[in-house]
């Protein structure tokens, strides 16, 4: 018969997870998302990409500000789910998640309890891990703490950026899901109780202080961040036009590490890229974003600028 699912996410990777249970034997009767929010320069109004998708089959979607507000409660109350399935959303309060009978799942994009937190297809890159995966988890009142129902386990492969890892994952999340919600629906669940203490690495919130890549660190170091962070929100640093002392925000979306004993401490271009000094040699950058500017390769950017006219800032 299939369950009847309310449907909780946000992001593109949820849109995806979304349009997979819908061609489930399973009937997703209502999805909640976040309130449409200003964007860009017009800063018009912006849909989610789970609305979007929820719109194209005729879906009802809830936008509450507050997950606690009574008229919401309600609303969802009136689907009559047998469960909750949540993809990349903001924490649940227990009036919600104990609502459905069949309890709430969430899918996490790492294997549990490594990399709990906001943004872990990003810091398994950052971290320089060879592995990840994908955990199905009921959800309860700590941050992916519930107990583990399934996981899939996926490689990391040298120069793997965060898009691509994201784009890797959504066929074997999909099918998690849908393999996790069988064995709910037949009463064959098994769950695996989280040590909550236990949690090898996390994936907190990215920011602009761990967003910003320290030249102070290894070649390896540096290349897995701008990696991780490709390609949003994406890596960058501070340069100072050393004529105008204007600071500039550059970000830098590739490259690769050159080894070097004793690397200039200056910035300098080659026949392959831009050369940024760091511990052990030189990062060198092949496609940027200067504040202001359109994203470009080094070739674009050296046809109007002289990268030794500009001082890194630490």
């Amino acid at each position: 018969m299939g369950l009847r699912i309310v449907f909780m996410g946000t992001p593109d990777f949820a849109s995806h997870m979304l349009t997979g249970l819908i061609s489930s034997h399973h009937t997703v009767v209502g999805v909640v998302t976040v309130a449409d929010k200003p964007a860009g320069r017009g800063k018009q109004l912006r849909e989610s990409a789970v609305k979007l998708r929820a719109k194209e089959f005729g879906i009802p979607v809830l936008q509450p500000n507050s997950l606690k507000e009574e008229s919401f409660l309600t609303e969802l109350g009136s689907f009559n789910a047998d469960i909750f399935v949540v993809v990349a959303f903001r924490m649940l309060p227990a009036l919600v998640w104990r609502m459905p009978p069949k309890g709430t799942i969430n899918l996490h994009a790492s294997l549990l309890p490594s990399y709990r937190g906001a943004a872990p297809i990003n810091w398994a890159i950052i971290n320089g891990e060879t592995k990840t995966g994908l955990t199905t988890f009921y959800i309860n009142d700590a941050i992916d703490c519930g107990a583990i129902l399934k996981q899939y386990e996926l490689e990391i492969i040298p120069g793997l950026t965060a898009g691509e890892l994201h784009d890797r994952m959504l066929a074997p999340g999909v099918h998690l899901i849908i393999e996790t919600l069988e064995a709910i629906e037949s009463n064959n669940a098994q769950s695996i109780p989280q040590d909550i203490n236990l949690s090898e690495k996390n994936a907190p919130k990215l920011t602009k202080i761990n967003t910003q890549i320290d030249f102070s660190k290894t070649g390896v170091e540096i290349t897995n961040l701008v990696n991780g962070l490709n390609p949003y929100p994406s890596a960058y640093c501070l340069l100072k036009h050393n004529s105008s002392h204007r600071i500039f925000n550059f970000k830098i979306f590739s490259g690769f590490f050159v080894a070097e004993n004793q690397p200039n401490q200056w910035l300098s271009s080659c026949k392959d890229g831009l050369l940024f000094p760091c511990m052990d040699g030189y990062f060198c950058v092949q496609n940027l974003q200067m504040e202001g500017k359109r994203k470009m390769n080094y070739k674009e950017f050296l046809a109007g600028n002289d990268i030794q006219q500009y001082s890194l800032i630490i």
